[in-house]
């Protein structure tokens, strides 16, 4: 009864990420073919509530972990829903003028690639009916995607540190500005994500290895 519950509850929680993960990059695809370079401007608006809810919900993956209903190593799963709602939810909610950026739409768009080979595989093995595909793509293509992520994300918080100079944050911070903090935070998005590949290229291994021991037993 437990398993059930549990394989249900990660059914349903996958499914959930992949429908709205698929929801929004469709969305700003359409946007883009509708209305070209100037799609940036609305492209916030139109993703950013259900981009917000997609990644709140991400940290339950933090706890899936910790309680064991899923298996995985948690300090690179924590660095990588971590740097995404810092920057979600601290630059891009936290600065209007911003988001409308084209960094923003290209962060959006590489946040959903990694969802997009993430979430399929999952649910193919809840299901029982792995792929070799979607397996490649979640452990090898998903490398250098992470990797452009982590780019995207260093360039965001860079050209939003003029918004810092006022607003919010700048007034609620009296030991110094938030830039900053921002400016310090970089170096660590760096130490922590390149902690996080070494850790992925090992998980690639080992899922590889996994996988061609069960192609030599059929």
């Amino acid at each position: 009864m437990r398993c059930s519950i549990r394989l249900a509850y990660l059914l349903l929680y996958n499914l959930l990420q992949f429908s709205g993960t698929t929801w929004i990059f469709a969305n700003m695809t359409a946007r883009f073919l509708f209305f070209g370079r100037g799609a940036q401007v609305g492209t916030f608006y139109s993703v950013g509530v259900i981009m917000s809810v997609c990644q709140l919900l991400s940290l339950l993956e933090l706890f899936h972990i910790a309680d064991g209903i899923e298996k995985g190593q948690l300090f690179p799963r924590f660095v990588q829903v971590m740097e995404r709602n810092l920057l979600l939810f601290v630059v891009f909610v936290g600065q209007e003028e911003f988001q409308s950026k084209l960094i923003v739409c290209v962060q959006f768009y590489m946040w959903n690639i990694l969802q997009l080979l993430r979430y399929p595989h999952n649910l193919l093995c809840l299901v029982g009916m792995p792929s070799s595909s979607t397996l490649w793509a979640r452990y090898t293509l998903i490398i250098p995607v992470y990797v452009l992520s982590v780019l995207t994300e260093g360039i965001s918080i860079w050209q939003a540190l003029p918004y810092f100079d006022s607003g919010i944050y700048s007034i609620q911070l009296h030991t110094g500005n938030f830039r900053y903090v921002l400016l310090a935070y970089l170096p660590l998005l760096a130490i922590a994500s390149s902690v996080t590949v070494g850790f992925l290229l090992k998980q690639r291994k080992q899922q590889l290895d996994i996988w061609n021991k069960k192609l030599k037993r059929k």
